[in-house]
């Protein structure tokens, strides 16, 4: 296996220690394998990523000497790609279109808040016949995530770390104007850059049991996870 890792800012301010860190264990990981470290620009954000930042962040990583082995790859312009693959997910039933109103979905906040819980989703439309949806609501997509057992992260870091499924909702894969979520555009853009060691702060720790619900409904290949502690 060629060790491929990855370094994926978002490009809403400058490239601070805590992020030239991550990058440097990235980096040095790579080198020390014999592999390849590479960037993504995740500038998803159209109304927090400026050039800028996007400079700001390259110019960083050349003052660091930390040489990227193929071109950078900037993920708003993938979003076709995000959006194939959620498509070919609602093809295969393992994510289906959900028509819950934004009333509906205020209604279940409000009555999360009263109980003092968190928001968790429940659609009807996991499994409802999608020729009862209403006319006027553009849907979501979401994932159908499992609801029995649990879901492990086996971590190079934090070892092994669980969840049961039971305490996750159906994440939104692509919103109602057909751009991505961050959770699902980080896996397909992982996967096709064929990363084999995501490493990265312990803050993405809980995003991991989504990611990794996400590959395996696609049927995926996991990378190698490593959680790091911040600084």
């Amino acid at each position: 296996m060629t060790v491929r890792t990855r370094f994926a800012p978002s490009p809403t301010g400058l490239l601070h220690i805590g992020g030239a860190r991550t990058a440097l264990f990235n980096y040095l990981f790579a080198r020390h394998h014999g592999g390849s470290f590479l960037l993504r620009i995740e500038d998803t954000d159209r109304a927090r990523s400026t050039e800028a930042a996007t400079k700001a962040i390259l110019d960083g990583l050349d003052w660091l000497g930390l040489d990227r082995a193929e071109q950078t790859v900037f993920q708003s312009a993938r979003a076709g790609r995000h959006a194939e693959v959620a498509h070919a997910m609602l093809a295969a039933g393992t994510a289906y279109h959900c028509y819950l109103s934004p009333a509906e979905l205020a209604a279940m906040r409000d009555a999360a808040t009263g109980e003092g819980r968190s928001l968790k989703v429940i659609s009807p439309w996991r499994d409802r016949d999608p020729r009862d949806a209403p006319a006027d609501i553009a849907p979501v997509i979401r994932l159908k995530a499992p609801r029995l057992g649990d879901t492990i992260v086996g971590d190079l870091v934090q070892g092994d770390v669980r969840v049961a499924n039971a305490e996750l909702d159906d994440l939104i894969i692509l919103r109602a104007d057909g751009t991505p979520t961050y959770l699902h555009a980080v896996v397909v853009d992982d996967h096709d850059m064929a990363i084999t060691h995501v490493i990265r702060g312990d803050d993405h720790l809980t995003n991991t049991f989504r990611q990794i619900q996400i590959y395996q409904a696609n049927g995926w290949a996991l990378p190698q996870f490593a959680h790091i502690p911040l600084i």
